[in-house]
């Protein structure tokens, strides 16, 4: 079988070099390929592109000798590779907006397409991408790496085995403080488009298309959206040193009411400072027990292992609340969750497995998204079917 030939657009930012090229892709060559079904090895020859030669060159000559111990390909000629008949595969982790065209360009080709979500910031866009898809019957994928992080992989497993009864209510909370660049010693952590609306950044926009899968997946279908969304940080400094206006919302605060009629309640924000467990926390409350997970970890609460508390404000809480829970143990090694979805759309297109996280899929990320913003804007409740119509 002969190797897949991977073009991957946009890895010299931090999500792409990071995760997909270094964590997914060379760790896969590391490891000598992917096992099929048949018992062969699927191997991957990965092509880097972008715009900027010496960050690519220090990827392709780099980074990937210090881990697979040999250079791979890279090239500034975007469109000339996605042409050439010898690509089987266009991945795509660059620009929110310059997506579709790549996406686009690839599709035309006849080549199988796998990107980062949102597909654009703009759903009739998405949509196109989606029927453009069908159309040319190529093989599709979005990334929802959440679904395979260690801690939603235990939540999995406790709602598969009953644990929660009847679940009650689902509560998230996401996000960090996000350092503005004002100050010289505590440099941002994020890029600045990320917080212009006019370059495709926001929370909603960015969070809302993985508390879709996410939700979906582990709790049920998404029937309506009540949303309120800020601008808590007016101003922050760029890569260049110089200030600019923040346009993009970066909080969002949602209930999401489950066509089962639970009710997922999740706040996200990069201006709030961390006093829980992760940078992402999601409580799952059933009759019969609870659940809070992180990125990796979980704790348990049975029934009968909950406490009575007694509402007294005058004396000093005498129940330490954190003492109730059980960590669930690690029994198993659990793999990078990009790598894993990685592997599984390889198989895919090497004519081993369905992959239901198409770009199907992503558009309905991106309609939670724009649901969300009509709720925000208008302050109300939103059908998510409507801002499919």
């Amino acid at each position: 079988m002969k190797a897949l030939k991977i073009a991957m657009h946009g890895v010299t930012g931090r999500m792409g070099a990071n995760q997909h090229f270094i964590r997914s892709i060379l760790e896969i060559m590391k490891q000598g390929g992917v096992s099929l079904a048949s018992g062969e090895r699927l191997q991957v020859e990965p092509i880097l592109l972008g715009r900027n030669a010496e960050k690519l060159k220090h990827l392709a000559e780099t980074v990937a000798v210090e881990v697979i111990e040999r250079p791979v390909a890279y090239s500034t000629e975007v469109d000339q590779v996605i042409a050439d008949p010898a690509v089987d595969i266009v991945f795509d982790a660059a620009s929110t907006q310059l997506r579709p065209t790549i996406l686009r360009k690839a599709i035309e080709q006849g080549k199988a397409i796998y990107c980062e979500k949102p597909l654009s910031d703009d759903l009739a866009a998405a949509k196109q991408l989606a029927a453009e898809c069908a159309a040319a019957g190529v093989k599709n994928g979005v990334v929802q790496d959440k679904l395979w992080l260690p801690g939603m992989r235990k939540l999995r497993m406790l709602r598969d085995s009953g644990f929660f009864g009847e679940i009650l209510g689902v509560r998230g909370d996401f996000g960090y403080w996000v350092f503005t660049g004002h100050d010289p010693d505590q440099p941002t952590q994020r890029p600045s488009w990320n917080y212009r609306k006019e370059d495709g950044g926001g929370m909603m926009i960015d969070m809302f298309c993985h508390w879709e899968y996410l939700i979906r997946n582990l709790f049920g279908s998404i029937d309506r959206v009540l949303s309120h969304a800020t601008i808590d940080i007016p101003e922050r400094i760029d890569e260049a040193g110089k200030p600019y206006t923040c346009t993009a919302d970066d909080s969002a605060y949602a209930l999401f009411v489950l066509q089962n009629g639970v009710t997922c309640q999740f706040n996200s924000s990069w201006s709030t400072r961390v006093r829980r467990d992760d940078l992402l926390t999601i409580q799952v409350d059933g009759t019969q027990g609870s659940a809070v997970a992180g990125l990796r970890e979980c704790w348990i609460q049975p029934a009968a292992s909950t406490p009575r508390p007694v509402w007294n404000p005058d004396i000093p809480q005498p129940i330490n609340f954190y003492d109730g829970w059980q960590q669930i143990p690690q029994n198993t090694e659990y793999d990078n969750a990009f790598k894993i979805q990685w592997e599984l759309f390889l198989k895919h297109v090497a004519g081993e497995g369905e992959f239901p996280w198409s770009i199907q899929s992503g558009v309905a990320g991106l309609a939670l998204a724009v649901a969300g913003q009509e709720s925000s804007d208008g302050q109300k409740w939103i059908q998510v079917g409507e801002s499919q119509q």
